[in-house]
């Protein structure tokens, strides 16, 4: 049975993808000698939030996702970031490949919508693999399933992110509203002959501040 052993080098941003793009560098390290012939990864990517502290201006933008400072104790829990897969071809010994990681700036996405709120520092996730593992013998192949033991962590520097994100939207980020207030917001915009959303926005906001008592 192949001894699979994985771990991450490191994390960067792909500038040639077409969409926002991690790129985690992985090492498996098969430790029985037994020359390897394939291996059908599946990775699933996890944020860990309670393995990292939290500033004061990060700490309200993550109420959202985790109520109150007083209540994190309970709801700091892991959040699913990803699963994807790769084909690992042939090797002896150890190996290293590129494992692709799309990202979504939907802040509709509890994994986004983490991401977002971090102003610097560094994102904690566990890699958790799995997959069917392809062996060579003397005797033919066997085919054996990577253990659902095998796992690695791996901290994202948050300016990776933020450079993956800033390839595509430079600092803008995204909102998901009902077709009948984006109308009504688009009403309001050439009634004010405003030039953009931003400054839809903007005077809106205004609007708020001057009736707030």
């Amino acid at each position: 049975m192949a001894d699979l052993a994985f771990a991450c080098l490191g994390v960067r941003s792909d500038p040639y993808a077409a969409s926002p793009t991690l790129v985690f560098r992985l090492r498996i390290t098969e430790r029985g000698g037994l020359p390897v012939n394939a291996v059908a990864l599946r990775c699933q990517l996890r944020i860990e939030p309670h393995r990292r502290t939290y500033s004061e201006a990060e700490t309200p933008l993550l109420a959202d996702l985790f109520g109150t400072v007083d209540r994190w104790g309970d709801t700091l829990k892991p959040l699913r970031f990803a699963n994807v897969a790769a084909m690992v071809p042939g090797f002896t010994g150890a190996t290293e490949i590129d494992l692709p990681v799309p990202c979504s700036y939907d802040l509709e996405v509890a994994a986004s919508k983490y991401f977002a709120s971090l102003e610097d520092g560094e994102i904690p996730l566990l890699l958790l693999f799995s997959g069917t593992v392809f062996v060579r013998t003397p005797t033919g192949f066997t085919v054996d399933q990577v253990p659902w033991s095998s796992e690695t962590p791996q901290r994202v520097p948050v300016a990776v992110w933020r450079e993956a994100m800033d390839r595509f939207f430079p600092g803008a980020g995204w909102l998901r509203l009902r077709r009948d207030t984006l109308a009504e917001l688009q009403r309001y915009k050439a009634a004010k002959a405003l030039p953009g959303w931003d400054d839809v926005l903007a005077d809106l906001l205004a609007r708020v501040g001057e009736v707030r008592p």
